[in-house]
């Protein structure tokens, strides 16, 4: 593999300045000379980009031409999120989470890694090997935000970032900042590939830079990530005779995909189904292909194994992939993949991976409450494939998962004020073993930014439009303004106060009177729901389906949406182990959680049992409490505590079949995504159900 010292060498040598020469410069004049030849090489005509839509329109994805997507998205920009549930959070995640995430990556050396390589740093490399990404996913969280309108500070840090990181590409396209001097050996290495990240940095980049492009319409990164691609990449590794490619955890499958639809360049997209087919000359032990999930035929897998995040990515890039070749077996695949973890591996959170023993899932139904691992990174895996294959076949099924991994596993990630993460997010949780929950950095943080980029892209999740009409999944205060697939300009406005209750009021707008379907989302949460157009019911309302509204709108035309938003007592499979016995409580897309500093002094939250009663929904009663964690509903309800004498205390005791002494008592429950934003205190889903 070529070296950039080399390389550095002999464009010297082309320059009549002799290595002796060279040795006798001064550092910074040694310094200056590669930049001057990094310039030099970056100094190349960019690539020819598609006419699949400008930067501007593109969305979360560019599927516009995708052929196997039964969807098409929407550019972020197009989506205007006011007053509402998400409009805060999304406020303080520019004003707050993204600039202060930009200095602690500047005061823990990630930027430090690049000027090194320039002579405008003398520190050492540092952090894990991956973390350049962490750079490139704050990247991309402020391309994304740039999306929905220009922040001038945001965007001139990330310029100045972009600079320092383009600087360092080689002229042979390779980018990556762990891997100089003394590392410059094992680049690109297949034992490098399995555990270097050094595919899974370019994804990211790729990732960053295109959202980058699309926020602002600067090339600068765009252009390094192609470099890296077609001049370094795709000559050297692939099929032989080429060198041997895995992709030690997988994330580059999306980037070469999405490059793909950008560039047309096809050896991107062939490059991406040999990743994720497998290269036969890497020999790699089977507990190393199930922990990367990469490494062997992606259509060979039955079942979501190894490390959660990479499997979500893989996952993801595999749907990808279907929607360009739209090769049955990937399809075939990913549903088999699908329901063994919707119907056994995920949590009621909409979070996935269940140990933390290589933040894996665990075996079917192995779903621990306080050793519940639910990495934040997953779980945003979880959403970004649950978004493919709604793309895939415009099914809510997948909507549904979106929504409960979004408003749950998702959004308690980050704290209410912006600026503190839960790397893991478990179902249940106490401070005396010390554990900190909640910290502004992790030395692994690829949490924090990943949060990031979700808030900042969350508009493009809202709607997606078809051959014959417009989606709409998600519901909040907000303003659609784009047009249909045959380019009648359409506005679309929902007012709402979801997730507190269940009424939306959609207003819908085409430029011109015109026929088209309107397929309003019923959650499948949603017990009962009732829609009307111009206050005429319809009929058809099926919850955990999409309802097709076909009718030639009019500029004025209102859809009535009423979905009844009560508790619900959810149970398990009697197979999870952990919550034999016990019930979690639901209200609409949020899942709620009790905290011991929110019950009567003394209660100890393993005694506290939950009291349903026939009818489940009438033992519990809603307050908003505007001045409680940023505003919310909280749930009130009855329930018990049992009173242990010192039998029921021992860890062994002989079974009688007397009933345990209970006393009632007041409980309050809030939504799990706001928990640990206090002080310190225990806090569980799981709760047990009084047994009567």
């Amino acid at each position: 593999m070529t070296e950039r010292g080399n390389i550095s060498r002999r464009q010297f040598v082309a320059s009549a300045i002799s290595a002796a020469t060279v040795s006798s410069l001064p550092a910074h004049s040694v310094f200056a000379e590669v930049a001057s030849v990094r310039t030099a090489a970056r100094q190349t005509s960019p690539a020819t980009l598609t006419d699949a839509r400008g930067w501007m329109d593109q969305g979360i994805e560019n599927l516009a031409k995708s052929p196997h997507a039964k969807l098409r998205d929407i550019p972020v920009r197009a989506v205007t999120i006011t007053g509402g549930f998400w409009s805060q959070r999304r406020e303080i995640n520019v004003s707050k989470s993204i600039p202060t995430m930009h200095d602690l990556l500047e005061a823990n050396g990630r930027m430090n890694n690049f000027r090194r390589l320039v002579g405008k740093s003398a520190a050492a490399q540092s952090g894990p090997v991956f973390s350049d990404s962490d750079v490139y996913k704050w990247t991309e969280a402020v391309g994304f935000v740039l999306q929905s309108g220009d922040r001038p500070a945001l965007r001139a840090s990330a310029d100045k970032l972009i600079d320092e990181v383009v600087a360092v590409q080689e002229p042979s396209g390779y980018l990556n900042t762990y891997y100089q001097d003394d590392r410059k050996s094992l680049r690109m290495l297949p034992q490098t590939q399995t555990t270097g990240h050094e595919l899974y940095n370019i994804g990211h980049m790729l990732q960053g830079a295109i959202a980058y492009y699309r926020g602002t319409g600067d090339r600068k990164l765009l252009d390094a990530g192609i470099r890296f691609v077609d001049d370094f990449l795709i000559p050297n590794y692939g099929p032989a005779p080429k060198k041997p490619v895995v992709s030690g955890h997988p994330e580059i499958e999306m980037g070469l995909i999405e490059l793909y639809r950008i560039t047309g360049d096809k050896r991107q997209l062939d490059l991406a189904g040999y990743i994720l087919h497998g290269d036969e000359r890497i020999g790699l032990p089977e507990r190393r292909t199930i922990y990367m999930f990469s490494g062997t035929p992606f259509t060979a897998r039955t079942k979501l194994e190894g490390h959660a995040v990479r499997a979500m990515y893989a996952c993801c890039g595999a749907t990808d992939y279907y929607m360009e070749t739209g090769d049955p077996a990937y399809l075939q695949t990913l549903k088999t993949l699908w329901n063994d973890m919707t119907t056994t591996k995920m949590y009621v959170t909409g979070g996935v991976g269940s140990r933390s023993d290589g933040e894996a899932f665990g075996d079917a139904y192995e779903l621990p409450n306080f050793r519940a691992y639910g990495e934040s990174c997953a779980a945003i895996g979880n959403m970004m494939w649950n978004w493919r294959m709604l793309a895939v076949t415009g099914e809510a099924k997948f909507t549904d998962v979106i929504e409960r991994a979004l408003y749950n596993g998702i959004n308690s990630g980050m704290s209410l004020d912006g600026t503190l993460y839960c790397y893991r997010n478990p179902l249940a949780f106490d401070p005396s073993t010390g554990d900190k929950i909640r910290n502004p950095w992790y030395d692994v943080t690829c949490c924090p930014p990943n949060l990031e980029r979700t808030f900042g892209s969350l508009p493009g999740y809202f709607y997606n439009t078809s051959a014959d009409g417009i989606y709409v999944h998600l519901y909040d205060n907000s303003e659609l303004n784009w047009h249909l697939e045959n380019g009648v300009g359409l506005k679309v406005t929902q007012k709402t106060n979801y997730p507190w209750d269940g009424g939306v009021e959609i207003m819908v707008a085409p430029a011109e009177t015109s026929e088209f379907t309107f397929y309003l989302r019923i959650p499948g949460w949603a017990d009962h729901a009732q829609v009307a157009v111009n206050a005429k019911g319809l009929t058809g309302v099926t919850p955990g389906e999409y309802l097709p509204i076909r009718r030639r709108w009019s500029p004025g035309d209102v859809i009535q949406l009423k979905l009844e938003v009560v508790p619900q007592v959810i149970e398990a499979n009697p197979r999870v182990a952990d919550d034999t016995g016990r019930v979690a409580i639901q209200r609409g897309p949020l899942i709620y959680c009790l905290e011991e500093i929110d019950q009567p002094a003394g209660t100890s939250l393993s005694d506290v049992a939950v009291n349903p009663g026939p009818r489940a929904a009438e033992q519990f009663q809603t307050e908003f409490k505007s001045d409680l964690l940023d505003g919310m509903v909280v749930l009130h309800h009855t329930g018990a505590v049992y009173e242990r004498g010192a039998s029921e205390k021992a860890l062994y005791s002989r079974y009688g079949r007397e009933s345990l002494r209970t006393r009632k008592i007041p409980l309050t429950f809030i939504p799990y995504y706001a928990w640990a934003n206090r002080q310190a205190t225990s806090m569980q889903v799981w709760n047990l159900l009084l047994r009567t």
